[in-house]
């Protein structure tokens, strides 16, 4: 085989492997925006409570917190390709189960298993696109990466949409497609990242290491959660009808998707850091006028389709720098903390949402306005991170 053979097989591993990666992404996505209110509805029409109904989601979170501390040494085991593998198969698994299995106490250890698959995939696709990627297409590959999974936390509701969200089908639906994102993973062509040295230390030392980049996932899950809950109710408050209410998330969701290939192109060309400082600003500032914009919907939307672009670019960016700092198992370590950071902002940031709203009409956009405005104060004071 010529020089130039190789080189064109090369370069088609290459492609082949992003787009698996992609799939992966888009699946934990999909994964997560399906099974979270897919599971919740068959619980109370089952006859659950809803401290029930909340305790089955917190199995969820106690899935992602047991692979987030031990993935960094099992993945220097077992090996990138094989875990993701296995996360895809017991996704599948996992809600073929729940959709047969009538007891509903059993759904909490499967729920802990889905848990510890979609961390797994999250974490290992982050850092397998990272592998694929060089310094000056880093940001470029990773805003592709979050377009990925922005679309993947699209489609799950969207689904539900079209199918329905009783009965077996919309379980064995989302089962058929973790398959079907493994078989393109086993495809010959497609390349994983080999690790030289697993991470060394616990996860959470990456704290100290990267505190800016923890803060941007506590800050992107917080915030993102919030405006899922109580957007559309803000909005009604405002004298929005529930429909149109209702539309803005998916308006914000678009801006998040598309908005983020011009960003990655930025984040190849300028200071990282510099930008993200100018995201959280802008973020900052277009949250302070929502409650000028909601009384015009045209302004309405145009306002939120270009914030939630510019917010989620702030992830996109974050990705990216870390991707320059760290490698091998150190990034599969900071990775998986950030995993737990998103867990601990999606926590937080409802609650403190809504503890704003209580003390005033506008406190949805206070809350957002201050959150990133305090993010970007620390992204200015400190040099690393």
């Amino acid at each position: 085989m010529s020089a130039t053979d190789l080189s064109a097989a090369s370069e088609t591993g290459a492609l082949i492997s992003r787009i698996a990666v992609i799939l992966t992404v888009a699946m934990f996505g999909l994964t997560y925006s399906l099974s979270a209110p897919l599971i919740a509805l068959e619980m109370v029409a089952r006859g659950a409570s809803q401290s029930l109904v909340g305790a089955n989601a917190a199995m969820h979170a106690i899935g992602v917190l047991v692979v987030a501390l031990v993935l960094p040494s099992v993945v220097s085991k077992v090996g990138p390709r094989r875990l993701i593998l296995l996360s895809l198969v017991v996704s599948a698994a996992v809600l073929v189960a729940i959709a047969l299995v009538d007891n509903i106490w059993l759904w909490f250890p499967l729920r802990l298993l889905l848990g510890m698959a979609s961390e797994a995939l999250f974490v290992l696709s982050e850092t397998w696109i990272n592998a694929l990627s060089t310094e000056n297409t880093r940001a470029r590959f990773m805003a592709i990466y979050t377009a990925a999974l922005s679309l993947g936390l699209a489609l799950g509701p969207l689904l539900l949409s079209l199918i329905g969200s009783h009965g077996t089908l919309p379980f064995m639906v989302g089962a058929v497609i973790a398959l079907a994102a493994a078989s393109f993973v086993l495809l010959p062509m497609v390349r994983a990242p080999a690790f030289e040295k697993p991470s060394s230390g616990n996860p959470l030392r990456f704290l100290r290491l990267a505190p800016v980049a923890i803060g941007a996932i506590v800050l992107n899950a917080a915030v993102e959660t919030a405006g899922l809950s109580f957007l559309a109710l803000y909005a009604v408050g405002l004298g929005w009808n529930a429909d149109d209410a209702a539309q803005l998330m998916f308006v914000m969701m678009g801006g998040a998707i598309l908005l983020q290939l011009p960003i990655g192109w930025l984040g190849d060309l300028f200071d990282r850091r510099k930008l993200v400082l100018a995201c959280a600003l802008v973020a900052a500032a277009g949250a302070a006028l929502w409650p000028w914009a909601l009384a015009y919907p045209f302004a309405t939307y145009a306002l939120l389709f270009v914030w939630g672009g510019v917010f989620v670019g702030i992830y996109t960016l974050t990705l990216t720098i870390v991707g320059s700092r760290f490698s091998g198992g150190d990034l599969v370590g900071i990775y998986a903390l950030m995993g737990l950071a998103w867990g601990a902002g999606a926590l937080v940031g409802p609650l403190a949402a809504g503890v704003s709203l209580q003390i005033g009409t506008h406190g949805l956009p206070v809350f957002t306005a201050v959150a990133c405005l305090v993010f970007a104060l620390v992204v200015a004071l400190r040099r690393e991170g």
